[in-house]
């Protein structure tokens, strides 16, 4: 008695095609192979995915936290004078606060200085600028050590704690800061030593800016680096970092031409190229992975077809169709790419959004800093789940998946009936 398949079903795959596909997806003894084969397949497409969003999320998070940190000590645009000073810069300053879009206006000194305590000595950047200007912003105040009003009102310093902990100084101690450009006298060129109180300390959580950078008041900065009435920029603080190229007309009006301009994407334009370019790169080689868990569906497809050849042949003798027969085997392959790709999905954001905890766990457990801030900038590993990526790859794991299923359901569809019983 032939079998009776319903017309007319508003499922895409019926209940019987549901039945046989997954009936094929479950091991027997002598197509355990073809099962390990399937298995290998859905293992590699969940990791392939999970390794995918994780580092894209670690890319991600790199850039963003970079960004905010360079933007938060730097400005987004720097004013330089025709010279290298720039004198009568606050009117300069005060008419570029009124344009649109500014929201911090800085007059800053800065200069190389050698930071001396102890019998040990650094490099470091002094930055001069007023202390109503650098307290305002958070990302010096929030994990700042000391007093911000011994900052307003003495001949003080605030220094980032890497460079405190390295010269073995401490709120109140003095830091001696020598200047490359020396007093000239008339046995020679004699280097220019000063000693500062240290107001506080200050954690940004960027090691180039914690263990190299000197705060001082531009009142200070103009004595030491004896530039009366003058800086030798003025940072700009926009609304959006990525308009910043509109405003360079404006503020060339202001000034009258006489300035040089200099913005965040000039400055960090290798360091940033060089992240898009390893992020790009790192996306074609991990979706590889992906692409070879398909090609191992493929693989076991078209193995599972060989051997269930007979039993396609009685099931197209019984009244099955050719489309019954592509969908049952489609339906076979593409479960192992849907169920691989959640599997990797919800793995990959759980990972991702916890592996700054996964970090300290794995170090604790074999004891080596597997993050180092002096090579990698940052004190913390950064990762960012960007929803948009996460969508893209999910898809590009599905598409892949679908489209290995294709060649063994058509082949399976167009198998012979009577060639496949002719020696039965």
């Amino acid at each position: 008695m032939p079998l009776s398949f319903r017309k007319g079903n508003i499922s895409v795959f019926g209940a019987f095609e549901r039945m046989v596909a997954f009936r094929y997806l479950r091991a027997r003894r002598k197509e355990g192979f073809i099962s390990v084969i399937a298995g290998f397949s859905l293992a590699g497409i969940g990791l392939g995915v999970a390794t995918l969003i994780v580092v894209m999320a670690v890319m991600n998070g790199f850039r963003q936290e970079l960004l905010s940190r360079i933007l938060g000590i730097n400005g987004h645009l720097g004013v330089y004078g025709a010279g290298p000073v720039l004198t009568d810069f606050d009117p300069l300053a005060d008419a570029i606060r009124k344009l649109p879009g500014v929201t911090r206006v800085i007059p800053t000194i800065e200069g190389q200085v050698m930071a001396s305590a102890g019998g040990g000595a650094a490099g470091a950047i002094v930055r001069g600028v007023r202390p109503d200007d650098l307290l305002a912003r958070e990302i010096i105040t929030k994990d700042l050590v000391g007093s911000a009003q011994d900052f307003r009102d003495g001949d003080s310093v605030l220094i980032g704690h890497r460079l405190a902990e390295k010269l073995g100084l401490g709120v109140g101690d003095t830091i001696t800061l020598i200047s490359p450009k020396g007093n000239a006298t008339a046995f020679g060129t004699v280097p220019r030593l000063r000693g500062y109180r240290i107001a506080g300390t200050f954690k940004v959580g960027m090691f180039e800016y914690d263990s190299g950078f000197i705060f001082m008041p531009l009142d200070a900065a103009q004595t030491y680096f004896k530039l009366p009435d003058a800086v030798t920029q003025i940072e700009v603080f926009t609304t959006n970092p990525d308009r910043v190229p509109d405003l360079r007309n404006e503020i060339f009006r202001i000034a009258g031409g006489g300035v040089r301009l200099y913005d965040w994407q000039q400055a960090n334009a290798s360091f940033f190229n060089a992240i898009q370019v390893e992020r790009n790169v790192m996306f074609l080689i991990l979706t590889l992975i992906i692409l070879v868990a398909a090609f191992n569906i493929i693989s076991s497809l078209i193995m599972l077809v060989k051997d269930k050849g007979r039993d396609i042949a009685i099931l197209r003798t019984m009244g099955a169709t050719r489309g019954m027969i592509l969908r049952i085997f489609f339906l076979a392959g593409a479960s192992v790419g849907v169920v691989g790709t959640v599997c990797g999905t919800v793995l990959g954001v759980l990972f991702a959004t916890n592996i700054e905890g996964i970090r300290q766990f794995i170090q604790s457990i074999i004891g080596r800093e597997l993050f180092a801030a002096e090579i990698y900038f940052l004190t913390q590993l950064p990762a960012r789940v960007d929803p948009s990526e996460v969508v893209t790859v999910v898809l590009m794991a599905l598409g892949l998946s679908f489209a290995a299923t294709i060649y063994p359901a058509w082949r399976a569809a167009k198998l012979d009936p009577v060639e496949a019983l002719r020696y039965e």
